[in-house]
């Protein structure tokens, strides 16, 4: 009765447009008082638990931060001058680029509409002079887009480990191959595609256009580097790369890049300046330019925009682990798991059907809601048939990749309609061939475990 109740109140809820945090809300606290003895003071306390007893929760509004500098900060741009320096001369190469600078982006970024947003704004236009059709364009780079919530750090990665107490570190080890193999198929099929239809190919840059692009990324390249490298090497945990993150970030975009800030405009060398006059006053304007940030407005609009975010996230949060805790304290995720053993359901069979139910989900729910009110329900029945946790944990998040392309909630979706001024219906006609594509790649990853716990497995070994 408690199971219907919740699930039924939760449905009602979405179906008459409320947000989702309130829908997560009111069916568990109305399940709450009407089935159980517990106060309102302590559903209070449950919510303000449900953050302050995840740690790993810290990292979410720390990552945030740092994709909010770097978004802001041009290094998209000059990710994408970098990947086409780098494969621009293959045929299809500039699509192939827009594939390699969402991978990047989304390592430095952890969400998929803002890998989109950043990247799709910038080369579609690009895309579409140089000859290529602009619905194969926006499909290319909405669905690269969806790695963003793969490859490592990854906001949805940390949200499933903050659910089930799975490692985030071993989760990021673990999403790394899976990513990377997802962004070589998309390029292997736009190579394919360009051949048949004689897509363009760009000049070669040469190799002194390849080390200037990537010198000018690596602002962005060093973060990817500092982030996973710490992280797969033990030295810090995802909260403290995420909080350093946030730091560089910041620096980057205001006094490496110096595209926000105070020192927006400012040259690094001015004309006939000696490189010790230079050095100095460059040391000068970092700490100036760091004093001013507090009272830039443009900083300012970074940092609030970050801040709504994140509490946006947090409240969701937060309300879909009431709704967990409600489902725990019925124990209605263990005695669906013993009901499915009892059926002799094998680990096959019920990754099948836990694939469609993603699917199904994803079509009307965001990422984070889905993760944190199926993880809790489906961890225990993979744990009953032999299913590694981690593996589980990247089998949702390509299903939430999916999710990011499906109508009527696909976020990839209406980002890509309002880079490029069509509709909807049209996204989605774009995307459709694409959305295929992932699927076969979801079929791959979930019947090959070892694509996603080699890598973390190795690691540990060493």
């Amino acid at each position: 009765m408690v199971a219907l109740t919740l699930f039924l109140l939760l449905f009602v809820c979405m179906a008459i447009g409320l947000p989702i945090a309130f829908a997560l809300g009111f069916s568990s606290i109305t399940a709450i008082l009407l089935f159980t003895n517990d106060s309102m003071a302590s559903i209070s306390l449950k919510l303000f638990e449900a953050v302050s007893e995840h740690y790993t929760l810290l990292a979410i509004p720390f990552f945030i931060l740092s994709s909010a500098f770097l978004s802001s900060g041009g290094v998209a741009r000059r990710m994408i001058d970098f990947a086409i320096a780098c494969i621009g001369h293959v045929r299809g190469g500039l699509a192939m680029a827009s594939v390699l600078a969402c991978m990047l982006f989304a390592a430095v970024s952890g969400s998929s509409p803002a890998t989109v947003a950043a990247v799709g704004s910038i080369v579609l236009a690009g895309m579409v002079r140089a000859g290529y059709p602009l619905s194969f364009a926006a499909g290319a780079v909405s669905t690269a887009g969806t790695l963003g919530i793969l490859i490592p750090p990854s906001i949805v990665m940390l949200v499933y480990s903050a659910a089930t107490e799975v490692s985030a570190s071993r989760m990021f080890m673990a999403g790394f191959v899976p990513g990377i193999l997802i962004g070589l198929v998309l390029m292997v099929t736009i190579y394919v595609v360009a051949r048949r239809k004689n897509l363009p190919a760009e000049p070669f840059a040469g190799l002194r256009e390849i080390l200037r692009s990537g010198f000018s990324a690596s602002g962005g390249l060093l973060l990817i580097i500092l982030v996973l490298g710490t992280i797969y090497g033990g030295v810090a945990s995802p909260t403290e790369a995420a909080a350093v993150a946030a730091v560089y970030g910041f620096f980057v975009a205001m006094w490496g890049y110096r595209d926000v800030g105070p020192l927006k405009g400012q040259p690094w060398r001015k004309e006939g300046e000696n490189l010790i006059a230079a050095g100095v006053r460059n040391l000068v304007l970092l700490l100036t330019g760091t004093v001013r940030s507090v009272y830039n407005p443009e900083i300012a609009g970074i940092v609030r925009e970050a801040a709504r975010v994140s509490v946006t996230l947090l409240f969701i949060i937060a309300n879909a682990m009431l709704f967990a805790h409600v489902l725990t304290a019925e124990q209605i995720p263990h005695s669906l798991a013993a009901t499915i053993v009892e059926w002799g359901l094998p680990a096959w069979g019920f990754l099948i059907v836990m694939n469609l139910l993603l699917l199904m989900a994803g079509n009307f729910m965001e990422p984070s809601a889905i993760l944190l009110i199926m993880a809790p329900i489906l961890l225990p029945i993979a744990l009953q048939l032999g299913i590694d946790p981690v593996h589980l944990g990247i089998i949702m998040v390509v299903n939430m990749e999916l999710g990011m392309l499906t109508p009527p909630v696909g976020l990839n979706l209406f980002v890509t309609a309002g880079i490029t001024g069509k509709s909807i219906g049209w996204a989605i006609k774009a995307c459709l061939p694409w959305l295929l594509l992932m699927l076969v790649c979801l079929v791959v990853i979930t019947f090959v475990p070892q694509i996603s716990l080699w890598l973390p497995e190795y690691l540990e070994s060493l």
